[in-house]
C-alpha cells in the first residue's frame, strides 16, 4: 500500500487538470450541452479523485489506473478548449465532429469506473471488514478488458492488505487456484508484491488462512528468480517462526513450502539452515517416533557410548575402542594407511555385548527423573512416562491430540523438506546426521506411511550421495559403531533383499553404493542382495545395481579386492557378463 506523499504525487494531475476542464466548460460558445455532460462527468471524477487522496490505495493498480486518467482528462481538457468562443476565421477552421464528445463522455465514464474500484479494492471496508460485505465480488473495472487476470489478482492482493480475516483466507485460496493453473499467473503474483501480504497471513490468520497463504507461496516458487524474491521478502525467516509454532496442519504445509523453494532454488539451502529451520524440522520428524523405538536411541553427550562401555563392563571397552579404530582406518587409502582387519571372529559378539549394554544401561537411565526435566510442566503425568522433547526446544503441547493422518502428513513433509535441503550441501547433511534425524529416516522407513517411506528414502539417498564426496561426514555419520548408521544400513538391506520393484528400491541401492567405503570387508551381506538384482527384468534396476556394485569394486575402494571376490562368490561374474552380451 502506497504512503500520503505517494498518493498525493501521482494524484496531483489529475486533479489539476479535472478542475480545469470544469472551469473551462463553463465558458463554452459551441456545443454547450455536450460540454455540460462532460463537465458534469469530470466534477464527479474529480470528487472520485480527491476520496482515493485520502485513501490508502493500492500501489500497483493506483499508478496504472492514475496514468490513463490523466492522459484522458488530457483529451478532455483539449476538446472543451476548442469549444470557447474564438474568432470567426477559427471557428470555420476548428472542425469538432459530434462523435468525438460521445467517445470522450464514454472515457470519462471508464476513468470513474476505474477509480470507483481502485477506492473499493483498496478500502477496508469493501475488502471485508463486515461478514457480509466479504462475500461481495468487487467484478473487475473497464481498464481491465484486456487483462482480466492481472485485476483480478490486484483484487486479491488488496483483499489481502485490507479485508478482515476471513477475506483474507478465501482471497489466499484464490491466489493459490490461479498460481497452480498457470505460471505466468505466479509470477505475476510475486511482481505484484503478493509475498507480503502472503507472510503477513500466515503471522496473523487463522488455521485455514495460513494453511493457503503457505500453500500459495509454495506454488510460488517455480523458478530460481522467483524464490530468489521470496527469500528477499523474508520467507524463510517466517516459515522458521510457524515451524516453532504454529498448528500441525500450518507447519506442514510450510515444510511442503521449504521444500518447493528448495527444489527449484537450492542457494536458499542456507538461508533456511540460518533460521534454523533444519532443526526445527527434525524435531518434527522425531516427534513420536525415537521413544516407540528405544532400542535405538543415540546416548547424549553426558552419556556417551564409552561411559555406558565403562558402566558395566571394563572389558567393553577394549572392543569399543577396536570398533573406533576401525571405523577411522575405513578410509585409510584417502590417507594413505593400510588396514587389516582383526579379530573377525570376535566382532559380532562384541557389537552385540555392546548394543546389549546400551540397551540396559539406557533403560536403567530413562527411569530416572531427571532434576530438570518438565518438572515445572502442570501436564506431566505423575506414572512415570518417559516424555517426548523436540531437538528446538519448543513446547510440543497440544501436538500428541492431532489425528494419526495429520501426524503422519506431517512426518511426510518434514522428510521432504529435509531431502531437498540436504541435496549436494555438506553442512546441512552434517547438521541432519549430528541430530537424531538418520535414526528418525531408519524407523519411519520402516514403519511410516507410503509417502513417509518414500521421502526418507530419498533424504537418506542424498545424504548418501554427500557423504560419498567428502570423507568427514562419511567417517562421522556412517561409522560402523554408530547404531542410527546400523539402523538406516539395516533398512536399506531389508528393502533390497525383498527386491519388490517400488518407489523404495532404487533410492536405497544407490545410497547402498555411495556408502560402499565405510564397509568392512567382512561386510559380506551388502554384496549379495545387489548382485541377486541384476537379473531384475526392470532396468533400471539392474543399472543401478551394476553401478552400486561398481563403487564396491573400484579402485577408489581401499577393500576393492575383497568386495571383487565377494561379487565373484556370489555370481556376479555371470550375471554381468549376461548384461554384457544381451543388455
Amino acid at each position: 500500500m502506497m504512503g500520503d506523499g505517494g498518493v498525493k504525487q501521482i494524484l496531483a494531475k489529475p486533479i489539476q487538470l479535472a478542475d480545469q476542464v470544469s472551469k473551462l466548460a463553463d465558458f463554452a460558445h459551441s456545443f454547450k450541452q455536450e460540454c455540460a455532460e462532460l463537465k458534469a462527468k469530470t466534477e464527479r471524477l474529480a470528487g472520485l479523485l480527491r476520496q482515493a487522496a485520502r485513501a490508502d490505495l493500492y500501489e500497483r493498480p493506483a499508478r496504472r489506473i492514475m496514468n490513463d486518467t490523466e492522459q484522458v482528462l488530457d483529451k478532455a481538457l483539449a476538446l472543451v478548449a476548442k469549444c470557447r468562443a474564438h474568432g470567426l476565421v477559427r471557428r470555420v477552421f476548428t472542425i469538432i465532429p459530434a462523435a468525438a464528445f460521445k467517445k470522450m463522455s464514454t472515457q470519462l465514464d471508464n476513468s470513474i469506473g476505474d477509480v470507483s474500484w481502485l477506492i473499493r479494492v483498496s478500502s477496508s471496508a469493501s475488502a471485508g471488514s463486515d461478514d457480509s460485505d466479504g462475500d461481495i465480488h468487487l467484478g473487475l473495472p473497464p481498464i481491465a478488458q484486456n487483462e482480466p487476470i492481472l485485476f483480478l489478482i490486484w483484487e486479491q492482493i488488496a483483499t489481502l492488505h485490507t479485508g478482515s480475516l476471513d477475506a483474507r483466507a478465501d482471497a489466499a485460496a484464490s491466489l493459490v487456484s490461479l498460481a497452480r493453473d498457470n505460471d505466468r499467473y505466479g509470477k505475476l503474483i510475486i511482481e505484484e508484491d503478493g509475498v507480503g501480504p502472503l507472510l503477513r497471513l500466515i503471522k496473523e490468520g487463522r488455521l485455514d488462512g495460513q494453511e493457503s497463504a503457505a500453500h500459495a507461496l509454495g506454488l510460488l516458487a517455480r523458478d530460481p528468480e522467483s524464490v530468489e524474491q521470496m527469500v528477499l521478502g523474508g520467507v524463510c525467516s517466517t516459515f522458521a517462526k510457524v515451524l516453532k509454532e504454529g498448528p500441525m496442519k500450518v507447519q506442514a504445509m510450510v515444510a511442503w513450502a521449504v521444500s518447493e523453494l528448495a527444489a527449484s532454488h537450492p542457494k536458499c539451502q542456507d538461508v533456511f539452515a540460518q533460521n534454523h529451520v533444519v532443526r526445527l524440522l527434525v524435531s518434527h520428524l522425531a516427534f513420536e517416533t525415537v521413544q516407540e523405538h528405544s532400542k535405538y536411541t543415540i546416548p547424549s553427550k553426558d552419556m556417551s557410548i564409552h561411559s555406558v562401555v565403562m558402566a558395566n563392563s571394563s572389558g567393553s571397552t577394549a572392543a569399543a575402542r577396536n570398533d573406533a579404530s576401525a571405523s577411522v582406518a575405513m578410509d585409510s587409502s584417502e590417507q594413505g594407511m593400510v588396514k587389516h582387519p582383526t579379530a573377525d571372529q570376535n566382532q559380532n559378539a562384541n557389537t552385540n555385548q555392546m548394543h546389549s549394554l546400551i540397551q540396559s544401561t539406557m533403560a536403567v537411565k530413562s527411569n530416572k527423573v531427571p532434576h530438570n526435566s518438565n518438572s515445572h510442566n502442570p501436564h506431566a503425568s505423575s506414572n512415570g512416562k518417559q516424555h517426548h522433547v523436540t531437538l528446538s526446544g519448543t513446547s510440543i503441547k497440544g501436538r500428541e491430540f492431532e489425528d494419526p493422518a495429520t501426524k503422519a502428513y506431517m512426518k511426510a513433509m518434514a522428510a521432504k523438506a529435509l531431502w531437498q535441503l540436504a541435496k549436494g550441501n555438506p553442512a546441512i547433511c552434517k547438521s541432519i546426521t549430528e541430530s537424531r534425524a538418520l535414526l528418525c529416516f531408519a524407523v519411519l522407513l520402516e514403519k511410516g506411511t507410503d509417502e513417509v517411506q518414500y521421502n526418507s528414502a530419498m533424504a537418506l539417498m542424498e545424504i548418501a550421495r554427500v557423504a560419498e564426496q567428502h570423507s568427514d561426514l562419511r567417517r562421522s555419520a556412517f561409522k560402523p559403531s554408530s547404531p542410527a548408521a546400523r539402523a538406516v544400513v539395516d533398512q536399506f538391506l531389508k528393502i533390497v533383499e525383498k527386491a519388490d520393484y517400488d518407489d523404495l528400491l532404487v533410492p536405497c541401492i544407490v545410497a547402498l553404493g555411495c556408502l560402499s567405503r565405510t564397509f568392512r570387508a567382512t561386510e559380506t551381506r551388502i554384496i549379495a542382495p545387489l548382485v541377486r538384482l541384476l537379473d531384475e527384468q526392470e532396468m533400471v534396476v539392474s543399472k543401478e545395481a551394476v553401478i552400486a556394485l561398481t563403487k564396491f569394486a573400484c579402485t577408489e575402494n581401499y577393500l576393492h579386492l575383497d568386495h571383487s571376490k565377494a561379487i565373484i562368490n556370489e555370481g556376479g561374474s555371470k550375471h554381468l557378463v549376461q548384461l554384457v552380451y544381451f543388455g
